[in-house]
Parts: structure tokens; C-alpha cells; sequence
């Protein structure tokens, strides 16, 4: 009866641990089922639960058996001792602590690999071809990605199971062998026998006749375990594939030659080992028994000695020769693995020599020439539209519209509240889940134009949106975004507060789709999941309300679709359409199994494709997937497992399709690994011969690589200006530019890259060289250095590369901002080279027009006229008196920091020494010495032209 009553207990406390161990999966499951269930995923997210049913069930169900009865066996045959007879008398009692056991073993086992094996067998099992061959094996690529994977955790675990078994027959083996009962041995272990634990006898543990049993016992498991050996041994040439060793990623000679005919022979001496192994053991012959199973430890130890030799002293003497075409590998599988087979490389002769013609047809490419930069233009955001401390722009992102009918390329960003930055007084419950629930519109401003002061110039700003053109938003509400980190309850009691009217707020209630209705059932449930009582008790919460959970949007798609990468740069859409906005994410595919592929940096990954762009609504939170690289053997293979998730790009809005752009993060990886594998010849590609660098430029106060920029211009041979990603390359250890890589973003040739060499046989300059030039132009570099120390810092913008025709331009920007945490950075003058000429001017048709002289007049159409201010009749000495004071002037306005007083005395000082110029006949294209020269000879010449 005692009994009874310790084993109803023990059975009671095992099932409460359970469930309180369970209780926060069972949670999760019923709170995310009805999330995704909301968001239309339901099948998606039961496909991965379905999967690990189907699996973990059968699989838990026979290794529960396996161990079962093998236990059983073990104890039937092993235990002698009183305890384990007294044990065994009751069998009920006997069997119960048997199950608890094979329990326990075969649920650790199971939630080990469940989690990790049903992606591996339905990827199995809906695997898509490459139609691609290894060059050594020649299996198709879909083998490494899709199959091999599951074949090796399959075999991994037949092999930790029978590892498992033969280390419980041997524990069972040395316990009998010690004749003991097991309190005695117990006793002895914990000290408490006589003479303590220091005196055990372990000889009484492992004895010969010990030793022989354990080996007579485990010879059907240690049959099984060398043969799975040897298919192990033999798994692992397929990883030759992905060897680390010799010059490049991938097989080599070495591997081929040698560390492949080694695998294969042990794998072989495996399968006769498990033979050997078998029929020794049975016969108690503990040397026939080891001997095979010792040689292949021998033979492996042996290969490895060997390989090392043979790197050594054969191949590295002679490593071009015997390394070619392991070498051809690489570049070929690195080019495929990273989508950059297809770069089309063409060449683009620089002549400098532009038109007046070509400047005429190229105005759009000068109207889309960007003055302002991301960094410098997020604080501008944030200081004059920020309105309120809870609002944030995060980040500033590129794109282009038609706005107004003419193809224009914009900077934008989203107003999202973060409910982090309400002040402590307005951080109540209410306030952060039930009242604060939204952001509010975007900024907008294009990328060529800045006011007087050096703020871009807004085509869209304030709240409600006020917008200068015919962009409209009529859905301003921002209920998912990038700054959206905790849930909300909308429909409730409580207006929302919707946007801020002078000293007045204007509230709101939600009117979207989005959210999980509250009935009392999911009001308990998600109090729970949140950790919130109030969200429970709340009288603010009625019938109609709804909880809306995951509203960051990176967070969002990971949750439907943990499978594939996100870049962390989302960026926000005006879908022209319905006035609606929308974010759009790039989805990413990837694996470490592509044979004979370059791993990117430091990371394992060798193969990855951009071939998902995911659309967000940012109101409703409405989450769509679009498949847009359908080459991607890995995106169709996830197509076909999960089928309702992905949509085709031809569903995709017109609207939204036209803002997809290529990936940056993509581009920059592409961008670095193209340096090397652009070199197809593997003597070139060997001695890293023809191996290019990013460009550098001098950006903000530092110095850096160029990154890849979103640019605005017409290809050559092309009639239409594109929106375009572009990184200029050098040679390797010099500043001028060899090519320039680009990626085509605008309808049908999304996608695209190409990349245009410059010529060899003359110097293109290089951003670095244009940033040394601006440095030693005695004119710009000594006004940099004033301004630098007249309380303000002087910050360098992007230097940007700009193709016109078969010209290049450089444009660079340059900021202010007043030494203080209050000031953001202004844009205040802009640098323009152009072949030989260099030249800062306060805007940039007038830096234009002064380094292109009469080719851009005629189309010279200032932000600002040119005023007179009365110079006509003034004599010289009057207008050098003039230019004096307009200088102290603008000296003093630069000092208390009046920059539009600076720069309109700046403007009146140019037209007063133009005038003087005119008067005194000097010609501005002329040197100094020329000017002297000039003026020297007019004061010894009369009236009468004679010296």
C-alpha cells in the first residue's frame, strides 16, 4: 500500500513537471495559430507542425521500443544482483522503470532532430534541379543542397543510437561483472563502505572475462556501427567538394589525389572490419575481433600524414600546373553560386568631350544629380519634421517616382512613433498600448534640391501630408514599420490619438483589418504571452476590440517565413494607386552546400540569390511574398513545400513593381567577390594579376570605401535615363578607376548587371584621385580649412561617379554643421570635376556652368538670378572698396552662423569681381601669371597703343 501511494506521487509530480515544462510551447502554439490564422499563413505555419508530427511521432514511437526492449534484454541477462532479482520479481514494477527509461532516452533524441529533419525530408522530397553537374562526381548540385543533408543526419543518428546501446550494454556489463549488490556499489562510490571510496576495486569492474562478454554482446551492434561507419566514410568524400585546403575554396589536387582514394579504402576496410568485427566477437577472439577496425584508424592517420606530404611537397612546387583546373572550378561554381555568370562586361571609352548637344539630351541626368546625402539628411528629418519627441524617422531611403511627369529620383521616409520615447509621465498602460498606436506619413524631398539654408527642399511634409505635387496620401497611418515593436489593442474604449494639431490632438479609431478579436478566452491567453494583467482586467477593452501583435516588419516575415533571410533595410512605398503606403523587404535564399563556391567573408554561406521581395501594408499589415528570381532552384523547392505563400510577380501592383530595386546587400557582396572572379584565366586568377578595389572617397570626417549608390542616368546606347546601382572599381593599390559595376532596377531589366571597363591605356580618375585633387586646389582647400575653424565642421559628401555620353562627371557635396548637438548638417556647396577642371560652387547649375562653360549656358537656368547691385557705373577702386566690405560681411555672417546671409553676400561678392573682371578685361579661364601678365601690359601701353 505504501508502495502505491510513492508511486502515485512519483506518477502525479512527473506529469506536473510536464505540463508546466509544456505550458509555455502550448501557449505559444494556440497564440501564434491564431496569428497566423489572422494573416491568412495558417497552412504555412501547420505545414511545419504537421511535418514534425508525421516525423517525431513514428520516430519517438520506435526508438521507444528499440530501447525498450533492448533495456529489458540487458537487465534479463546482466543482473545478478539481489536488488536488481528483488527487482525483477515485480514485473509490472520492473517494466514501469524500464519504459520511464526508454522515455526519457527516446524524447531527448526525438526533440533533438525533429526540430532540424522535417525541412531536410520535405526539402528531400521536393527538391528542384540545379541542371547543374559537379565537375567531380557529377551529380547534380540539387544532391548536396536537398539530399545529402538528410542522408547524413540519418545516418548521424543510426549511429548516436547504436553508440547509445552499446554504452548501456557496457555499463550493464561492468555492474555484473562487479558481483556486487547495488547498494554496495553504491555505498563504495559515495565513500560510505568500508575503507571509502579510495579503496574501490575497479578490477572487479573490468575484468578479462568481463571485456570478452561486453564484446560477445555488442558483436550485432558493432556489425551495424562499422558498416554505417564505412557509408559515413563515404558520405564524407562528397565534403571534399567543400575542402578548405590549397589555393581556393573547393577539391584540390591533394584532395583528389589523395585524401579521396584514402576515404575510399577506409570505407571499404569498414564494411570488411564489420565482418571481422562480427565473427571474432562470437568466437571470443578479441584479435581478429580489432585488427580490421585498428588498421583503418592506421590507414587514416597514414592518409592524413600523406596528404600533407604530398601539399607539400608536390603540389605547392608546382601549384599553377597542378591546380589549374581545380582553380577553373572555383571561378566557374563561385560565378553560378552568386549569379555572377551573367555579368555582361562591355567596354566604355572615355573621351571627355561633351556636347552642347549631349548636355541637351542629358538634362534629365542633370536634374537627377544628387546634392544631398543619406547619413546628413536622416538628422535633417528627424530635427525639422520630427513635430513631436515621439516621432522618429530611422531611416532615409532612396527611390523613384513620376511626379508631375517627369521621372525623378527622391529620398523618403516613414514617421513612425516609438512608444519608447513618450515621456515618463505619458508611459501608463493606456497610453502605450490602447492611445499611442501609430505613426503618421512620410518626408519627402528630391535629391538635387536644397533651399537658401541648406535644408532639402520637401515636396512632401508636415502632418496631415502637405504635398507640392501630385503625390498623394490618403491612408497616412502607420500601424507597421520598422519602430513598431509592441502589440496594440485597437476598437477599444480609448480614442487613438491620431496626429498632433497645434495644442490639440486629433484622435481617431482604427478602421484596418489587422488584429485578433479579444473574447474573453484570447484576452486570458495573450495576458499570459504578453505578461500583462491589465490587458485582462482593462474596462477599456469591449467586444469589438482586437489585440495586433508582430507589427515590426522584419520581425513579421521572420515569423512566417524563418526559412529565408531579410535584409535589415527595408524601405517605405507611395502606391500612386490608393494613396496607400506600403514597405518592401528583401527576401533572401542561401546555403553552405554549393560545391566548389567561395564562402562570403567569414561566414560559411557560398550561395545566395535576392529571390523574394516581400510587400507590407503598412495599415493593415497585409504580408504577401513574391517569388522574383523563379532560377532559384531553392526558392521553388520552398514553392513547393509551402504552397500557398509565395504569388507569382505577376500578381505584384503595377505601382508597387515599379519601386522594387536591386538589393544592395546582394550588390555588395556581389561587388566584392566580382574584384576576384572577374579573372576567367587561371594564371591571371593565380597570381591575383588583374585584382581591383573598391574605390575610396573621403566621406563625412573619415575616409572609406565607396558603398554601392542608387544613381540616375542613361546607360550608353540607351535613350531612356534608368534608375541604377553603380561601384566604380580600381586596380588594385592605385586610386584610378578601371571599371564601374551596375545593376539595372527598372521593369524588364531588373536584374541585370553589367559592368563597363575603362580604358587601360589612359588614367580615368578615381574617386580617391578626385578627393586628392580637391585637396590640392589651393582655392577650395583653403576655404574648407577656413570654414573648419570658424566653429563649424565641414563634412564631405558621397562622391559621386556620373556618366554623360562618353564623359564622366564627379560630384561631390559638402555639409556644415555649427559645432553644437543642436545643428544637423547643412548642404552648402557642391563640387564639380570634369576632365582637368575643378570647381565649388554654392549650388549646383552654377558649378555646372562654370566648369562647362558656354556647352551649359545656353541651358543655364540658376536656382538664384545673378543681381547687379548697381556695379555698372562704378569705377574700379569703388568696386575693389565694394568686394572688401562684402567679404568682412560675409566673414561676420559666417561666424554667428547666418548661412543664408553668408551665402547671399557670397553671391553679391562674385558679381561684383565679375564685374571687375569685365572691366579690366580679364579673361576668367585665364592663370594668374596670365591675369599679372595682362594687367602689366596695360598700365605700360598709352592711348595710343604705344609701349
Amino acid at each position: 500500500m505504501k508502495n502505491k501511494s510513492k508511486f502515485g506521487i512519483i506518477s502525479i509530480s512527473v506529469l506536473l513537471v510536464i505540463l508546466l515544462t509544456s505550458f509555455g510551447s502550448i501557449l505559444k502554439f494556440i497564440t501564434n495559430y491564431l496569428w497566423f490564422n489572422e494573416i491568412g499563413y495558417i497552412k504555412a505555419y501547420l505545414t511545419k507542425i504537421k511535418a514534425e508530427l508525421v516525423i517525431g511521432v513514428p520516430l519517438f514511437t520506435i526508438l521507444f521500443l528499440i530501447f525498450f526492449f533492448f533495456i529489458k534484454k540487458l537487465m534479463k541477462r546482466n543482473m545478478n544482483s539481489d536488488k536488481m532479482i528483488e527487482i525483477t520479481k515485480n514485473k509490472k514494477r520492473a517494466n514501469l522503470f524500464i519504459a520511464l527509461g526508454s522515455v526519457a532516452i527516446s524524447f531527448f533524441f526525438t526533440m533533438g532532430v525533429t526540430s532540424k529533419l522535417w525541412l531536410e525530408i520535405l526539402q528531400f522530397f521536393n527538391s528542384q534541379s540545379f541542371n547543374v553537374l559537379d565537375p567531380i562526381f557529377n551529380n547534380d548540385l540539387s544532391f548536396y543542397i536537398f539530399k545529402l543533408p538528410l542522408i547524413n543526419t540519418v545516418v548521424g543518428i543510426i549511429i548516436n543510437v547504436l553508440f547509445l546501446m552499446i554504452i548501456l550494454s557496457v555499463v550493464f556489463n561492468l555492474i555484473n561483472g562487479a558481483g556486487k549488490k547495488f547498494k554496495d556499489i553504491s555505498q563504495e562510490f559515495t565513500g560510505q563502505g568500508t575503507g571509502g571510496a579510495s579503496n574501490i576495486d575497479f578490477s572487479k569492474f573490468a575484468n578479462k572475462s568481463t571485456f570478452q562478454r561486453i564484446i560477445n554482446q555488442v558483436s550485432f551492434l558493432g556489425f551495424f556501427l562499422l558498416i554505417l561507419f564505412g557509408a559515413k566514410i563515404f558520405l564524407s568524400t562528397f565534403d571534399l567538394l567543400y575542402s578548405p585546403r590549397g589555393r581556393v575554396f573547393g577539391a584540390g589536387y591533394t584532395d583528389i589525389a589523395v585524401t579521396l582514394n584514402v576515404y575510399r579504402i577506409m570505407a571499404v576496410l569498414c564494411i570488411i572490419s564489420a565482418f571481422t568485427f562480427f565473427y571474432g566477437s562470437r568466437k571470443k577472439n578479441l584479435k581478429i575481433a580489432l585488427v580490421v577496425p585498428v588498421v583503418v584508424i592506421a590507414v587514416s592517420i597514414f592518409g592524413s600524414m600523406a596528404a600533407g606530404v604530398v601539399e607539400k611537397f608536390v603540389v605547392e612546387p608546382d601549384q599553377l600546373s597542378k591546380e589549374s583546373k581545380y582553380l577553373l572550378n572555383n571561378i566557374k561554381y563561385t560565378q553560378l553560386a552568386y549569379g555572377l555568370d551573367n555579368v555582361e562586361e562591355l567596354d566604355f571609352d572615355v573621351d571627355d568631350s561633351l556636347t552642347k548637344e549631349q548636355i541637351e539630351n542629358n538634362k534629365e541626368v542633370i536634374e537627377n544629380i544628387r546634392i544631398n546625402d543619406k547619413a546628413p539628411l536622416n538628422q535633417v528629418y528627424n530635427k525639422l519634421q520630427g513635430i513631436r519627441p515621439y516621432y522618429v524617422f530611422n531611416d532615409v531611403d532612396i527611390d523613384r517616382y513620376y511626379i508631375d511627369g517627369k521621372y525623378k529620383q527622391v529620398y523618403l521616409s516613414s514617421r513612425e512613433l516609438d512608444q519608447s520615447l513618450l515621456n515618463d509621465q505619458a508611459k501608463t498602460w493606456i497610453n502605450q498600448y490602447l492611445k499611442y498606436t501609430h505613426g503618421y506619413g512620410i518626408a519627402l524631398s528630391q535629391v538635387n534640391k536644397v533651399t537658401p539654408q541648406g535644408q532639402p527642399e520637401l515636396l512632401i511634409k508636415d502632418i496631415p501630408p502637405v504635398s507640392n505635387t501630385d503625390l498623394e496620401i490618403t491612408r497616412p497611418e502607420i500601424y507597421f514599420g520598422e519602430k513598431t515593436n509592441d502589440y496594440v489593442i485597437v476598437n477599444t474604449d480609448e480614442n487613438e490619438f491620431d496626429y498632433p494639431a497645434g495644442s490639440d490632438n486629433v484622435e481617431t479609431k482604427y478602421e484596418g483589418t489587422a488584429g485578433i478579436n479579444l473574447t474573453f478566452m484570447n484576452k486570458l491567453l495573450f495576458s499570459i504571452r504578453q505578461g500583462s494583467y491589465k490587458l485582462l482586467i482593462s474596462n477599456n477593452i469591449n467586444k469589438e476590440s482586437k489585440i495586433v501583435i508582430n507589427r515590426n516588419i522584419i520581425k513579421r516575415v521572420q515569423e512566417i517565413a524563418p526559412f529565408l533571410s531579410f535584409e535589415n533595410d527595408p524601405y517605405v512605398v507611395i502606391n500612386k494607386d490608393d494613396g496607400k503606403l506600403y514597405w518592401i523587404i528583401d527576401g533572401f535564399t542561401m546555403t553552405n552546400r554549393y560545391p566548389y563556391s567561395q564562402p562570403i567573408s567569414d561566414s560559411k554561406i557560398n550561395y545566395l540569390r535576392n529571390s523574394v521581395k516581400v510587400v507590407v501594408d503598412a495599415y493593415n499589415g497585409d504580408t504577401d511574398f513574391y517569388i522574383v528570381d523563379e532560377s532559384d532552384p531553392i526558392v521553388m523547392t520552398y514553392n513547393e513545400i509551402f504552397k500557398e505563400l509565395f504569388k507569382p510577380m505577376s500578381e505584384m501592383p503595377d505601382e508597387i513593381k515599379s519601386h522594387i530595386r536591386y538589393s544592395k546587400e546582394m550588390f555588395n557582396i556581389q561587388a566584392d567577390l566580382y574584384r576576384t572572379y572577374h579573372m576567367e584565366n587561371p594564371t591571371v586568377f593565380f597570381g591575383r594579376e588583374d585584382n581591383w578595389d573598391i574605390s575610396k572617397q573621403k566621406y563625412m570626417a573619415g575616409e572609406e570605401k565607396v558603398i554601392p549608390n542608387y544613381y540616375m542616368f542613361k546607360l550608353p546606347g540607351e535613350e531612356e535615363i534608368e534608375f541604377l546601382l553603380t561601384i566604380p572599381y580600381t586596380p588594385q593599390a592605385k586610386d584610378n578607376m578601371s571599371a564601374m559595376l551596375v545593376a539595372r532596377n527598372d521593369g524588364e531589366n531588373y536584374g541585370e548587371l553589367l559592368l563597363y571597363k575603362f580604358p587601360k591605356n589612359k588614367t580615368i580618375q578615381g574617386t580617391a584621385l578626385i578627393e586628392s585633387k580637391i585637396d590640392q586646389d589651393t582655392e577650395i582647400s583653403s576655404q574648407l580649412t577656413l570654414w573648419s575653424q570658424k566653429g563649424s565642421n565641414v563634412l564631405r559628401g558621397n562622391t559621386l561617379v556620373i556618366p554623360i555620353q562618353n564623359s564622366l562627371l564627379y560630384v561631390e557635396p559638402i555639409y556644415m554643421q555649427a559645432d553644437t548637438q543642436s545643428n544637423f548638417p547643412e548642404m552648402k556647396m557642391v563640387i564639380v570635376a570634369y576632365n582637368d577642371k575643378i570647381v565649388m560652387e554654392s549650388t549646383l547649375d552654377k558649378a555646372l556652368d562654370k566648369i562647362l562653360g558656354s556647352i551649359y549656358s545656353e541651358n543655364f537656368n540658376p536656382q538664384e538670378p545673378i543681381v547687379d547691385n548697381g556695379t555698372e557705373d562704378k569705377t574700379i577702386e569703388q568696386l575693389v572698396k565694394q568686394s572688401n566690405t562684402l567679404f568682412v560681411e560675409a566673414d561676420n555672417a559666417l561666424k554667428s552662423g547666418d548661412w543664408a546671409l553668408y551665402g547671399e553676400k557670397i553671391n553679391l561678392l562674385e558679381n561684383t569681381l565679375k564685374k571687375l573682371n569685365q572691366i579690366i578685361g580679364v579673361d576668367e579661364t585665364k592663370t594668374n601669371e596670365e591675369i599679372q601678365e595682362n594687367i602689366n601690359n596695360e598700365d605700360n601701353t598709352d592711348s595710343e597703343g604705344n609701349e
